[in-house]
């Protein structure tokens, strides 16, 4: 008994020692094999990748002046707003570098056909996932195409109200009169209709009051006008004008029309609101409350 666990003591350490030596051969075999293909390959290879460093670096200088060039002469048409611009100048980029990438690894010796393949069915499934970003993109395009609006303009877009500050290829981000941040999808502002209040450079202001029945319309209508006069805002063409605009149930509607700057319209629609009904009392034109005619009848 004792022998046998002498032997099998013994035999542990041979053993261990037998694979510690066989990982160490296989470890100069691996070693010998690299060393081997550096001999035989290793000028080859990095002459390789001196080429290809050469390329990439040459090719990036030649990316950035392409890029330029194509914005320098979208900027001179005048006819490219700057989110056409920088989407142009974007893909005019990526395609460049997506070329120079294909071209330094083919320099390398990588078969890029399986990858592009590869990519290929991977842009099929990742498109298909990403339909409403998609549907973004795409509307961001029509929008950059057509520019019914650009930063800095007031705007209903989208259902929103506001100026815009931004404009991107996803979404337009909008500050709303009361001072909040909104990002609208492109989707969203392309689907329905967009008014742009700063497309053009004047607006007129409308400012509708009521006059009794039994006030001397033409009276009211010069006392309105003289009013506007007192207003500098105002511009004098197209002039201003006032008319009998509906007949309601406790007034006579009439309807005050003056033009102004786009930047001058709610100072215009103010000062005439005050200065009109300070007018009419001034010259006794009532202004009547709501009222309703009751008659009573016998049984």
């Amino acid at each position: 008994m004792t022998n046998g666990v002498a032997c099998a003591s013994s035999a542990a350490p041979a053993t261990v020692a037998e694979a510690v030596g066989q990982h160490v051969e296989e470890g100069r075999a691996y070693i010998q094999q690299v060393m081997t293909w550096f001999t035989e390959n290793g000028l080859d290879f990095a002459t390789k990748i001196v080429f290809a460093i050469v390329i990439l670096v040459v090719g990036m200088f030649l990316i950035k002046g392409v890029t330029a060039a194509v914005r320098g002469s979208l900027r001179k048409t005048n006819r490219v707003n700057e989110l056409l611009e920088r989407f142009i100048c974007n893909a005019v980029s990526k395609t460049c570098w997506a070329f120079l990438i294909v071209i330094v690894l083919e320099k390398l010796g990588i078969d890029m056909k399986p990858i592009i393949a590869g990519l290929g069915v991977t842009g099929f499934v990742v498109g298909f996932a990403c339909q409403e970003s998609l549907s973004n993109f795409a509307s961001g395009i029509m929008i950059a195409l057509n520019h019914p609006f650009k930063v800095g303009d007031y705007v209903i877009a989208g259902g929103v109200e506001g100026a815009v500050r931004e404009l991107n290829m996803m979404a337009v981000v909008m500050t709303t009169p009361d001072n909040k941040l909104m990002t609208v999808p492109n989707k969203a502002v392309w689907g329905s209709a967009i008014t742009n209040f700063s497309a053009l450079e004047t607006r007129r202001v409308d400012v509708s009051v009521g006059i009794a029945y039994g006030a001397d319309v033409g009276l009211a209508k010069q006392t309105a006008l003289d009013a506007l006069a007192q207003i500098p805002e105002i511009i004098a063409v197209p002039a201003p004008m006032t008319e009998v605009s509906s007949l309601g149930d406790s007034a006579v509607v009439l309807t005050v029309r003056a033009w102004c700057k786009n930047a001058d319209y709610w100072t215009v629609y103010f000062a005439a609101t005050r200065k009109v009904k300070e007018a009419f009392a001034e010259k006794g034109v009532h202004i009547p409350f709501p009222q309703l005619d009751v008659h009573m009848h016998n049984a």
